[in-house]
């Protein structure tokens, strides 16, 4: 591997209605995504500095969330607690609670977003 940073450049969530899946993401994160469309495909960008990568959720043909797979970590940092309070209410669920790493790591949860998409948060 070379010395290229960050591997991660983009990451997208699926999702199957669009409008409710984007209500979700910025009521427990207390954001505004940014709303595109691209061809047969909508998307709502999270928000980013560059050169931070980012990514978003999409809704397009033959797009489908999955409860199993790659697991994507949106940074929660500083919010986890009060982002895994939001889930339910935004109509997730909380499928792991509030974990401490090991020291030095922060802290995770998992929420099953309102399109059946496992997500991880994380807290420095």
């Amino acid at each position: 591997m070379d010395d290229r940073s960050p591997i991660a450049v983009w990451f997208e969530i699926p999702a199957t209605d669009f409008d409710r899946a984007a209500r979700f993401y910025e009521k427990i994160l207390g954001i505004t995504l940014r709303r595109e469309a691209v061809g047969p495909m909508t998307l709502g960008v999270f928000p980013f500095r560059e050169p931070n990568a980012s990514g978003c959720i999409m809704s397009r043909p033959g797009l489908a969330p999955t409860g199993g797979g790659t697991i994507v970590y949106l940074n929660a940092d500083g919010m986890l607690d009060k982002a895994i309070a939001a889930a339910p209410e935004a109509g997730g669920e909380v499928l792991t609670p509030v974990t401490e790493l090991p020291e030095g790591l922060g802290r995770f949860a998992h929420l099953r977003d309102t399109e059946g998409n496992r997500v991880g948060l994380h807290a420095a």
